[in-house]
């Protein structure tokens, strides 16, 4: 008898900034970080902009309303 794998969806648990970049932490503990300039919404919205967010999905991905703009957790560990 054979078992299939499971396949974990990763997930935030949070979301920071730096001056030029993004970090979403995640809930096995891994950080991932990306430049602001792949995010022109984010890089341009003010610091209150960019701390209102929500998680979506449970933490797949989040959404900035203010700025109109949703990253999912997938997306950011696929690119390479």
């Amino acid at each position: 008898m054979s078992t299939l794998p499971i396949k974990l969806e990763p997930l935030a648990t949070a979301v920071s900034f730096s001056e030029d970049s993004l970090k979403m932490v995640l809930a096995d503990g891994r950080e991932v970080t990306a430049p602001l300039e792949w995010f022109p919404r984010l890089r341009d919205a003010t610091d209150a902009q960019r701390q209102n967010w929500r998680m979506i999905g449970g933490g797949i991905g989040i959404h900035w309303e203010d700025v109109d703009e949703d990253i999912s957790v997938e997306s950011l560990l696929a690119v390479r």
